[in-house]
């Protein structure tokens, strides 16, 4: 699904986008636009606002700093906040619990350099795992969403027309994000693309606030805001949720819309890496379909 060439995309642009401070800094002003002085009870001045969502003067006074310390931290000139300045500033945005731990990751870790990042390989034991999960459609991801293994249903569900073997070479492993945004046959899916790309998008987030190092996460994120403009939309918003479990409508080519759940799993020895199980309802009818595609994979 990629090559090196492609993960080089993106240039010193890109990662210097990567870096702390100014993930930091977007992060704020992009999560300050998008609350109004109404959402937190200030009044409405008259005359026309020069900037969506609160200035900073209104987000200092709400989280109860100074406007040169907010400015500051908002330039990514100030490391470091306390606990009880991040939980302020917080409240004030109307961050979620992720959003908030997010926050955090951002302002508390100082600039480091871009190194090379560790080989994912999938231990022993997961292989395990997802042998015993049977029938149940089921992947292995790496923390950049790399497919690093995959049982014949789940290949069959998300990814009939790729190769099976494909997690099995690093250099053509699929890549779900790069997949959903760039791949049609992936696309079309999902019947509601855009709640699935959200969601994905808000992962990489919370990922790359974790690991500002990872030069292929980088170039990966590169790559998707240089050859879609639907991520680079969706990433301006720094929205962060990471994928845990949810329902989606899929549109398969073979054997029609069905519903699923989609569930991740942290091995135990992998923490870096997320198993994900797909269910449907018991005695269902998207229940059938996947026994019907169980045959197809077969």
């Amino acid at each position: 699904m990629h090559s090196r060439g492609r993960l080089a995309l993106g240039g010193a642009g890109i990662l210097k986008d990567m870096a702390l401070s100014q993930q930091l800094s977007e992060f704020l002003r992009a999560r300050r636009a998008q609350v109004s002085p109404a959402d937190v009870g200030l009044p409405e001045l008259p005359g026309t606002r020069r900037v969506s969502g609160l200035r900073r003067e209104e987000l200092s006074q709400l989280a109860g700093v100074s406007v040169s310390y907010y400015t500051r931290l908002e330039q990514g000139q100030s490391v470091n906040a306390s606990d009880g300045v991040l939980n302020a500033l917080a409240t004030a945005l109307r961050l979620d619990e992720h959003e908030r731990a997010h926050l955090r990751e951002l302002a508390s870790r100082r600039r480091r350099p871009l190194g090379p990042p560790p080989a994912e390989n999938v231990d022993t034991l997961t292989r395990d795992l997802l042998r015993s999960v049977g029938n149940t459609p089921a992947l292995v991801l790496g923390r950049r969403s790399d497919v690093l293994a995959w049982n014949p249903p789940a290949h069959a569900l998300l990814a009939g027309h790729l190769s099976p073997t494909a997690p099995d070479r690093p250099e053509d492993r699929p890549n779900l994000s790069r997949m959903l945004f760039l791949d049609r046959p992936t696309r079309e899916l999902y019947v509601n693309w855009e709640r699935k790309a959200r969601a994905v998008v808000g992962n990489l987030r919370q990922v790359a606030g974790r690991h500002p190092d990872d030069a292929l996460l980088a170039s990966l994120i590169g790559e998707l805001s240089i050859q879609s403009p639907e991520f680079t939309r969706l990433w301006g918003d720094h929205r962060v949720r990471p994928c845990e479990a949810d329902e989606y409508r899929l549109r398969h080519p073979l054997v029609g819309e069905l519903t699923v759940t989609q569930q991740i799993l942290v091995p135990a020895r992998s923490p870096e890496q997320s198993l994900v199980l797909v269910t449907t309802d018991a005695g269902s009818t998207p229940q059938d379909a996947l026994t019907l595609l169980r045959g197809y994979a077969s």
